[in-house]
């Protein structure tokens, strides 16, 4: 997928007014990585679905007053965690329907993605990862298997709201990716994951 393109025919159609086909396509885009991120920071299907819907709907209804800070890509992740963290504290899990719009989108990348993410050996990596931190999980998922650059990380995993403070996120984030990969080496050599010469 060409990102670049992507965003910019995304932020055409935003321009041009036709808002419902922007949320759409996005979801389209970008749902099946941001579901598998809040697949593997929640551990819980049924949550990740849940987080998954929220979501989307902040994505519909905030689209319209977006000032466009990032790109829709790491916007939808910002929202994402949002969402993960909210459902977190909200013992209850009450389910809220999204728009009507785009309950068809949200079900169709539900289904798709959710089969995808059970494998074996995806299962057993995700044993290592859940027994690390969840933001540092969350920073592995952007950072190594999203491929998002350190000030999108940065701008997903803080609300940092001007550039030097998001620069100093950035940094320390990558400080704190050093000491991580070093420890996520360390786990997946006492699980028998990978060997010394790995």
């Amino acid at each position: 997928m060409d990102r670049a393109a992507v965003e910019e025919g995304l932020r055409r159609l935003c321009a041009a007014g036709d808002l419902q086909l922007a949320a759409a396509r996005t979801i389209e885009a970008y749902g099946p990585e941001v579901l598998g991120f809040l697949a593997a920071k929640l551990r819980d299907e049924d949550a990740a679905g849940e987080a998954f819907a929220r979501a989307a709907e902040s994505l519909w209804k905030g689209l319209p007053g977006s000032r466009f800070a990032a790109t829709l890509r790491t916007w939808f992740y910002t929202l994402a965690r949002n969402a993960a963290a909210h459902l977190k504290r909200d013992q209850r899990r009450r389910r809220e329907d999204p728009l009507d719009a785009s309950a068809e989108i949200v079900a169709r990348v539900r289904s798709r993605t959710l089969a995808h993410l059970r494998t074996e050996v995806k299962d057993r990596f995700a044993e290592v990862r859940a027994s690390l931190d969840p933001d540092d999980q969350a920073l592995l998922i952007l950072r190594v298997d999203r491929g998002l650059d350190w000030n999108q990380v940065a701008r997903v995993m803080a609300d940092d709201g001007d550039d030097a403070a998001l620069a100093r996120t950035a940094a320390r984030l990558r400080k704190r990716f050093q000491l991580l990969k070093d420890e996520l080496r360390r786990r997946a050599l006492a699980a028998g994951l990978v060997g010394e010469s790995d």
